[in-house]
């Protein structure tokens, strides 16, 4: 039977033609396009974010963003005298005639041949303006069943289209989740740090400030959310805990208990802190001296009750002033709140964590009840990325000169990212450090802040791609698109966003800027449960 007969007998279904929504007016490159929406459509189903495709005159299909609706007339007096009925006579002959809709487009694409690249040039007058189709917007963002990819979302008013993150450029640059204040940044990172754990794109090591990445916690509705330890029962995922009681009480299932020695602090490690206790300049320096005079134990002896000889030799000599010493081990006193510092650590967390590390498991580490103490938070978090970052450091010239094996990508997760990544300290933190490295030691930052006004220009400029949820103060908006080109349209975009489940996703890890509804992070629990991972012991098999 021929090809025809087959279709007289099975007829295909046909295509389904894309919606016209209007023609290109006006515009420029720089400023973007103005399209007139067609009299059939209502402006009221447009809404910013949307994505269209300009077909040119040519082969050439333009990809942008509604970033902007707006009504227009063509003649001032109805806007002066505008029909007293909005439903009468006169105003449905002004519809379509004399007011109309206009739509402002930011073209961002441009596929011709197969190929996608930036838009260099814009369509001419009159040219159509379609919604996207599923297939187009396929074409632009790839397949998210693909190895490395990770779906996240729909773009909006595309129910059912997928749009996935490439999660290897994800990981290759330092990147950001930011949203106010109840806008679901801690569901949005946990389901971000989930694809990466499934697709195995880097290793983790996560700062539980608030102790819900790791295991069950509750959302707004107080409904148990499973951590990622429970999700990755295969053993991808280990728990620490500063606080094992805090653990045992939520019946988190915990791997190790970090401790860490009075006689292992540094006083890079204390440095961070001077902001909240009050250090000033004079006495942060003295940290140093200190610490060459009275050796490792420095700051035991600092809280000692005892006199100690080696100081009142310090006074003594006029190396350093009464007052500012006595200040010092005020402050200080502050450390032993913070049941985590002992006088001898019985166990090395640096080497525990390298071992998961290097074992492709992420860490969690847990606050428990020193997650309400910044001042904990930032002291850990400093001290344990420091080290890390030296061992990745050593490894990596390691294997550049052939005497090993580089050491796995790993993206270290910080909360409150301002504390860290401030103007005033970023550039002398190991954290400003690691982000304007892009990855030259393996290892990248992913930072989630309410805040990222507080985030130094110069760090932002180095995220790579940001996830963000509704943000309202405007410092904080034009932070979020600091560094990147041709972006003030999305500001808009930006401040419309909903509350809950939407998030703006530009920079790196997608080829151009989307918002999307982002999915349910329960919807990962059958999905990861689906994949038939067996069940591994991990600490059995890292430890005996």
């Amino acid at each position: 039977m021929s090809e025809s007969e087959l279709d007289a007998w099975f007829p295909r279904p046909k295509p389904v033609e894309p919606t016209v929504l209007g023609a290109v007016v006006s515009g420029s490159l720089s400023k973007g396009l103005e399209a007139k929406l067609s009299p059939n459509r209502l402006i009221e189903g447009l809404a910013v974010g949307r994505y269209v495709v300009v077909r040119g005159q040519t082969e050439r299909r333009f990809f942008g963003m509604i970033t902007d609706v707006t009504l227009a007339s063509r003649h001032p007096e109805v806007e002066q005298s505008p029909p007293e009925d909005p439903d009468g006579f006169l105003a449905q002959v002004y519809r379509g005639t004399l007011t109309y809709g206009q739509m402002h487009i930011t073209p961002m694409l441009v596929v011709e041949d197969g190929d996608v690249r930036p838009a260099k040039t814009i369509p001419a007058h009159f040219t159509r303006v379609y919604e996207a189709t599923p297939e187009e917007v396929a074409q632009i963002f790839g397949d998210p069943d693909e190895p490395g990819r990770f779906y996240i979302g729909e773009p909006l008013e595309m129910e059912g289209t997928r749009i996935a993150l490439d999660l290897p450029r994800f990981v290759e640059r330092s990147s950001g989740i930011f949203g106010k204040s109840g806008t679901g940044k801690t569901f949005l990172t946990r389901m971000v740090l989930a694809g990466i754990i499934q697709e195995r794109a880097a290793v983790n090591l996560i700062f539980d400030m608030h102790n819900e990445y790791g295991w069950k916690s509750q959302d707004e509705a107080k409904q148990d959310v499973k951590g990622l330890r429970q999700l990755f029962y295969d053993g991808r995922v280990s728990v620490f805990t500063l606080d094992p009681d805090s653990s045992q009480r939520r019946g988190s299932k915990v791997d190790f208990k970090v401790s860490i020695g009075y006689d292992q602090l540094e006083p890079e490690d204390l440095e961070m802190l001077a902001p909240l206790f009050g250090f000033t300049d004079v006495q942060t320096n003295a940290l140093y001296m200190l610490r060459r005079r009275l050796g490792t134990a420095w700051v035991r002896r600092l809280l000692a009750e005892e006199p100690d000889e080696d100081l009142i030799a310090i006074l003594e000599n006029n190396q350093l002033h009464e007052g500012t010493l006595g200040a010092i081990k005020r402050k200080l006193e502050q450390l032993r709140r913070f049941d985590f510092l002992v006088n001898e650590a019985p166990d090395d967390p640096i080497g525990r964590i390298l071992n998961y590390i290097e074992s492709n498991v992420s860490v969690i580490l847990e606050f428990g009840r020193y997650g309400n103490a910044l001042e904990a938070y930032i002291l850990v978090a400093n001290y344990i990325t420091r080290r890390i970052h030296r061992a990745y450091v050593d490894r990596k010239e390691s294997a550049l000169g052939g005497k090993g094996s580089e050491p796995r990508p790993l993206i270290i997760t910080v909360e409150e990212a301002h504390k860290f990544l401030d103007p005033a300290i970023a550039r002398h933190t190991i954290f400003g450090t690691i982000a304007r490295e892009m990855r030259k030691y393996n290892v990248t930052l992913l930072v989630v802040d309410q805040r990222p006004s507080g985030i130094d220009p110069e760090v932002m400029s180095q995220i790579g791609t940001r996830v963000t949820a509704l943000l309202d103060e405007e410092n904080d908006i034009r932070a979020v698109f600091s560094g990147l080109a041709g972006t003030a349209a999305l500001r808009e975009v930006l401040a419309r966003l909903e509350t809950k489940q939407q998030a703006l996703i530009l920079g790196h890890a997608v080829p151009m800027p989307i918002v999307v509804r982002t999915r349910d992070y329960r919807d990962l629990y059958g999905e990861i449960a689906g994949k038939g991972i067996d069940v591994v012991d991990t600490t059995a098999a890292l430890y005996g």
